[in-house]
């Protein structure tokens, strides 16, 4: 009689290449070579069993996901069951070849996957099919961001690269016309659970020249890059070093809005006087004198 898998017990290894011979001699569908599936940290898997099946044949079948010889999943008289480290991302696609179905992949879930099919015949469950699935899992670093963060002293500036949820360790280079520059305060941390690191790092440089500043992160065979341009403030040359063509016109501009002001200020001076003189000239005609004539007596 058949056997049920608990949680955690791994499948005979000693069954594979026994079951590849007696299999192929008897005739039956099995696939020898191991599938390749890359996808990145977060997104979502399907693994092919590549074994077609009904809904109503569930009940005589047995279908086994391990990993790397640890349970992931199984189907037994149409029941599924997920293993703990799976639980709630991870589900059957029956009717799409049998397919494992993994959500918000971790770089944990990576290794071999492998599918078994039993079937139920005259009381009996034997091997009827077996394949496997090699997952790799990307982990790649975005592009890095660079922010100014001040300037630690007179006519240097200084900024920070950063960028995180990368795998492998990574490491974080300073370039500028070819060559590595000296950086400040690099670190590079890794998240216990997820296994990405981060990395950041500062770099201060003179703000009288012109630069052209790349940060550059490699992690594996991989990198990303990020280009910082710097163009040196323009200056305002001193008065006394103006050209004469500009000395002139600025000179005589001076001069004319002197006179102008002068002249306004004048005419406003003359008004008052006159406005004066008119309200005294006002103030004396009505101050008319009375002349007392000389009483007459009656005869």
């Amino acid at each position: 009689m058949g056997h049920t898998l608990r949680p955690g017990t791994p499948l005979p290894r000693c069954l594979h290449l026994k079951l590849c011979l007696l299999l192929a001699l008897a005739g039956l569908h099995f696939s020898s070579g191991i599938s390749q599936v890359t996808k990145s940290v977060k997104e979502m898997a399907a693994l092919s069993c590549d074994y077609n099946i009904s809904i109503d044949e569930l009940a005589r079948m047995r279908i086994y996901w391990q990993k790397d010889q640890q349970m992931v999943l199984s189907i037994i008289s149409g029941q599924v069951e997920v293993w703990p480290e799976y639980k709630n991302r991870t589900f059957p696609d029956i009717i799409n070849n049998l397919s494992l179905m993994i959500l918000a992949l971790r770089l944990s879930d990576k290794g071999t996957y492998t599918c078994v099919v039993q079937k139920n015949e005259n009381g009996s469950f034997r091997r009827e099919h077996l394949t496997s699935v090699t997952l790799s899992i990307r982990a790649d670093f975005p592009v890095p961001s660079i922010t100014d963060i001040g300037h630690p002293a007179p006519n240097v500036k200084r900024i920070r690269c950063s960028a995180s949820g990368g795998f492998p360790e990574p490491r974080l280079a300073w370039m500028e016309d070819g060559e590595e520059l000296n950086a400040v305060n690099t670190t590079v941390d890794q998240d216990l659970d997820t296994e990405l690191y981060s990395v950041s790092s500062e770099l201060d440089f003179n703000v009288t020249n012109n630069h052209s500043i790349v940060c550059l992160i490699k992690y594996g065979e991989l990198s990303v890059s990020q280009i910082f341009p710097w163009s040196k403030p323009k200056q305002e040359p001193p008065v006394d070093q103006l050209p004469f063509w500009v000395i002139i016109p600025v000179s005589g501009a001076l001069v004319l809005t002197a006179v102008v002001l002068y002249c306004l200020a004048c005419r406003h001076v003359a008004r008052w006087k006159r406005t004066r003189r008119n309200e005294e000239t006002v103030g004396t005609e009505r101050l008319s004198p009375i002349y007392l004539g000389s009483a007459q007596s009656s005869g």
